[in-house]
């Protein structure tokens, strides 16, 4: 007899992990001679996989306070359809993938349908929010969590969950499978990556100022990782006349190439950290959400890089500091051979192995598949 899994997603970096566990499931599938279908929210990398993608991130993803609450009545009615269309669908579990705000909802709904949850990739209940973790212990079935303190912490709430692993090492050894294709205009020049978010509003914020950054800067090559999700044109505008190449798609292909990188807070932190480049992290919000964030949010820092190590490896520019003459001199000190880029990454280096090796997604999608 088949299965039959639900899996919710709400942007770029769940699509990822979501495609390499759906890619996981089919495999277990066609090892055991079974039919598995998949149904799920999510994108381009889970439909390549096998899911069958009803509704795609893009429509999902607001960020911050204000374009939560701004979108709050398209929220609740997305809930509202997720719901009749797993109610449909009459899975044998529910997958969800981070995106607490949401998935939460969902998970509070299928434990009172007796729907199974499994969820992969733990919202940061350690940051904000920590009263969610009893919701958590009461609804969710089997928790998968990726960072290594993320263990403890939950235990401290008497809750048992799984750590295994981060599932960026996973994405990168699959797409480290390709051959390396040479990025577009590239020449001899050392090459700075630029990673402005993924996000609309994230990126009008933050890219302008890494465009003034490369007018500086002649001697490098400025390239920019496109998002799936972003139409070149709007990175354009952005840019205006400053010397920057931008690259959709190729996100990995350009780590493996730069000499230092230029980041916007989020996953693409330590996916920068873990190809082992020399990162600045960049943030900018609005200014009632960042109002907000500094009195709920209990963190001592913004990049997981620092999070996971407890201390600060690469420096956060945010608000104020995220202006062009320290993203400059931030950018000169990683650019030069020294002290300064060394100790980073030595402590890269570092990171990696807390991170164990590989296989989180094979790992969750066995427990998944022996509990359904």
């Amino acid at each position: 007899m088949g299965k039959r899994l639900y899996m919710i997603v709400g942007e770029a970096s769940g699509d990822l992990h979501g495609g390499n566990l759906v890619r996981e499931l089919f495999n277990l599938s066609a090892a055991d001679g079974s039919e598995l279908n998949v149904r799920a929210w999510g994108g381009d990398r889970m439909a390549a996989a096998g899911a069958e993608v009803v509704k795609h991130y893009r429509e999902l993803a607001f960020m911050g306070f204000t374009q939560v609450i701004m979108n709050l009545r398209t929220i609740l009615r997305n809930i509202e359809v997720c719901k009749k269309d797993i109610e449909a669908f009459k899975p044998d579990a529910i997958i969800l993938i981070d995106y607490p705000g949401f998935n939460l909802r969902i998970a509070e709904w299928a434990h009172e349908h007796r729907i199974p949850v499994h969820y992969y990739i733990s919202p940061q209940v350690w940051a904000w929010k920590k009263g969610r973790v009893h919701t958590i212990k009461r609804v969710v079935d089997h928790m998968y969590v990726i960072l290594p303190f993320e263990k403890e912490w939950y235990e401290t709430y008497d809750m048992e969950v799984q750590f295994v692993g981060h599932p960026l090492l996973d994405a990168i050894e699959q797409e480290g499978r390709s051959a390396l294709e040479p990025l577009p205009g590239a020449d001899e020049r050392p090459v700075v990556a630029l990673l402005p978010g993924s996000r609309v509003q994230e990126i009008a914020r933050i890219l302008p100022r890494m465009a003034e950054v490369a007018q500086r800067f002649p001697q490098y090559q400025f390239v920019l990782a496109g998002a799936p999700s972003i139409p070149e044109e709007s990175y354009l505008e952005l840019i205006g006349a400053a010397p920057i190449t931008v690259v959709p798609g190729r996100t990995y292909d350009l780590l493996r190439t730069a000499r230092a990188a230029l980041v916007a807070s989020g996953t693409a932190t330590l996916e920068t950290a873990l190809f082992g480049v020399p990162e600045a992290v960049c943030y900018s919000g609005g200014a009632l959400n960042v109002w907000i964030a500094r009195r709920l949010v209990d963190i001592k820092f913004i990049s997981l890089v620092n999070l996971i190590m407890d201390r600060e490896v690469v420096r956060e520019l945010i608000q104020k500091d995220l202006n062009v003459k320290d993203l400059s001199t931030e950018l000169e000190r990683l650019m030069a051979d020294g002290a300064y880029r060394s100790k980073m990454l030595k402590d890269l280096a570092t990171l990696r192995e807390k991170l164990g090796g590989p296989g989180a997604s094979a790992t969750v999608a066995m427990s998944v598949w022996k509990s359904t």
